[in-house]
């Protein structure tokens, strides 16, 4: 399926609200013919469309994100396996179990009891990162353009999206001063194969904007954040996160909130040394 351009960014749009919508009420009953006319498309046409963009049918995409969702809650949260399961979408733990071993190939209980078991890839807890202790603040919610690249993160085209997203500031005239570059990152690796993982590249702006052709736009989330200032290369950036949820997680008595990461890049790579190159990484917590 190649739909053309214009038809693509309207596809792309209506897609990006879909799956906006399926992120926030992953523990409600999805209907999909529900689904197909938020979209404004027919059922038959929209499973056609949907698997097309998201690269799998919908029902396995909604069971797919329940899956990892509870997965990530099993692993860095003390929540009961029941109240995982409903929150997730399950009516009884029991079916919860028996997709969560289907997946994995291990019960809830067993992954969450078994810390050397790794679904997709190794923890790597680097002791040398030399992370100061985070700040923890109380955010306003953010208004940001975006634009939604799914793959492995260090695959992304970056430079593009933002080339677009800046070219949409200049078009709206939407320049004033504290615009952010930020990355929202949707999925762990740990749980998520690479093909599969979900960014949206984004700029934090002041003033009212509307969409435009492939940018989007969406709120980023306000509440509590522990923010941590990391300076090196962007390589290492899964070392960080698995330091701070494999080391500081577990020793500070904190807890996730309901949430993705987000990323602020201080720097700008384009004349700044991989090794100068200051991010700030905010973890959302209860």
């Amino acid at each position: 399926m190649n739909p053309k351009p214009d038809t693509r960014i309207e596809y792309i749009r209506r897609i990006n609200r879909l799956t906006e919508y399926i992120n926030e009420h992953l523990e409600d009953e999805l209907d999909l013919n529900r689904l197909a006319q938020m979209c404004n498309l027919s059922p038959y046409h929209f499973h056609r469309i949907v698997k097309a963009f998201l690269r799998e049918p919908l029902g396995a995409y909604i069971g797919r994100l329940r899956v990892e969702k509870a997965a990530r809650s099993l692993r860095y949260t003390d929540l009961p396996v029941q109240e995982i399961a409903f929150s997730v979408g399950y009516d009884s733990p029991s079916s919860f179990t028996k997709v969560f071993n289907q997946f994995y190939g291990i019960s809830p209980t067993e992954f969450r009891n078994n810390k050397n078991f790794i679904i997709m890839k190794p923890a790597t807890i680097n002791t040398e990162l030399n992370l100061k202790a985070p700040k923890i603040k109380e955010l306003e919610e953010k208004t940001a353009l975006y634009i939604r690249q799914t793959g492995e993160y260090s695959s992304l085209d970056f430079e593009s999206a933002y080339t677009q997203l800046w070219g949409c500031v200049k078009e709206q005239k939407l320049f004033s001063a504290g615009i952010e570059h930020i990355c929202v990152y949707h999925d762990d690796p740990k749980v998520t194969e690479s093909d599969k993982l979900r960014t949206d590249i984004c700029l934090v702006i002041k003033k009212t904007a509307t969409p435009s052709g492939e940018v989007g736009i969406k709120t980023i989330s306000g509440g509590k954040y522990a923010i941590f200032l990391y300076q090196g290369s962007y390589d290492n950036l899964g070392a960080v996160y698995d330091t701070i949820f494999g080391q500081w997680l577990t020793e500070s008595g904190c807890t996730l909130r309901d949430a993705p990461c987000f990323e602020k890049y201080i720097s700008n790579p384009k004349v700044t040394a991989p090794e100068k190159l200051k991010t700030e990484i905010y973890v959302p917590i209860e």
